[in-house]
């Protein structure tokens, strides 16, 4: 997979983010995500690869468009849907709008985002929950998934030269994690409650200056992937658990190849790929990104592009000008 990729995969999560950006705080929660994945399958046919989506928005019978298993990329949307010779093999993990009811309200922190890597270098995970940790670089071989989280939280601040009381946590807001948020409280710890976006969440935890310092708690394994992914260019970490509580999630988890349902995995094993590609496209304003903005000749974005091969991160503010012949570009 080439380096330069990654400017054709920021084409997609721009695109994607603008498309949904015109629907923000209308209240249609699956218009907005429509509208975002609509607009990445169309710009992602365009990209040079032999491209296949191994995390998406569903089983194929469940989603018309970036199904798991669909093929993407000019490869197949030059041959018309047989793959052509010549092209990278890639895999790609995509969340056209991660925080569909953050854009939908009007909320901080939506955004457009996908993961790619070489062939195989994506878990295949099962649409289902996962307990997850996600730290900054200080502090990941000083925690452990099954540590009590008062012995987390002192390792993490020890880890920072600071109190435990200096630390801000971010849960989502959901009834079980009752008692990890009593937990947290108890030590000392300040809480960020979120209602949806634990992918931005765990981004920011890995940022020195975010204000975030960890990500606990229970949430979608997709999302998990996609923060792995962000954790290898970060030099961050994620340690995380299928919760497998069900025969028919163990039926699941098998037809994906998982057969170890108490394994933890870390950011290598959930995204193992020699070369990461993560791209993100703000939606609505958030701690990293600001959201997009609309003005009489054009759309502005901003906008995270991450490699690990070579090592790069990038913000990037983009102003994509109107087709017309009397254009004013405001900064």
């Amino acid at each position: 997979m080439e380096s330069d990729l990654s400017l054709e995969f920021l084409r997609v999560v721009e695109e994607a983010a603008i498309a949904c950006a015109h629907t923000m705080g209308q209240g249609d929660r699956h218009g907005s995500d429509r509208a975002a994945v609509e607009a990445m399958r169309r710009v992602m046919d365009s990209v040079p690869i032999d491209g296949t989506i191994v995390i998406g928005e569903g089983e194929r019978d469940e989603a018309p468009m970036l199904y798991i298993g669909e093929k993407v990329g000019s490869a197949h949307a030059l041959r018309g849907g047989s793959s052509a010779t010549g092209f990278p093999q890639v895999d790609i993990a995509v969340d056209p709008l991660e925080g569909t009811n953050l854009c939908a309200t009007g909320a901080p922190n939506a955004i457009a985002v996908l993961a790619a890597s070489n062939r195989g270098g994506l878990l295949h995970a099962p649409d289902l929950y996962m307990e997850k940790l996600v730290v900054g670089p200080s502090s990941k071989e000083h925690v452990n998934l099954d540590a009590p989280v008062k012995d987390n939280l002192q390792a993490i601040a020890t880890c920072l030269g600071r109190s435990i009381e200096d630390l801000v946590v971010v849960v989502l807001d959901r009834p079980r994690h009752e008692q990890l948020i009593d937990d947290i409280r108890s030590c000392g710890a300040r809480i960020r409650l979120i209602g949806d976006g634990d992918l931005s969440a765990g981004i920011a935890a890995a940022v020195v200056g975010s204000g975030i310092h960890a990500v606990m708690g229970t949430g979608g394994a997709p999302e998990g992937v996609l923060t792995a992914a962000a954790m290898r260019c970060l030099n961050g970490e994620i340690f995380a658990r299928l919760v497998v509580n069900k025969p028919e999630h163990e039926d699941r988890c098998r037809a994906m190849g998982i057969t170890d349902f108490r394994r933890v995995y870390r950011a290598k094993d959930l995204a193992s790929g020699s070369r990461i590609i993560f791209a993100a496209t703000g939606v609505t304003d958030g701690s990293l990104m600001r959201g997009v903005r609309f003005f009489g000749d054009g759309t502005r974005t901003h906008s995270l592009i991450m490699q690990n091969e070579p090592h790069r991160i990038r913000f990037i503010d983009s102003i994509h000008v109107a087709p017309n012949s009397d254009v004013k570009i405001r900064f």
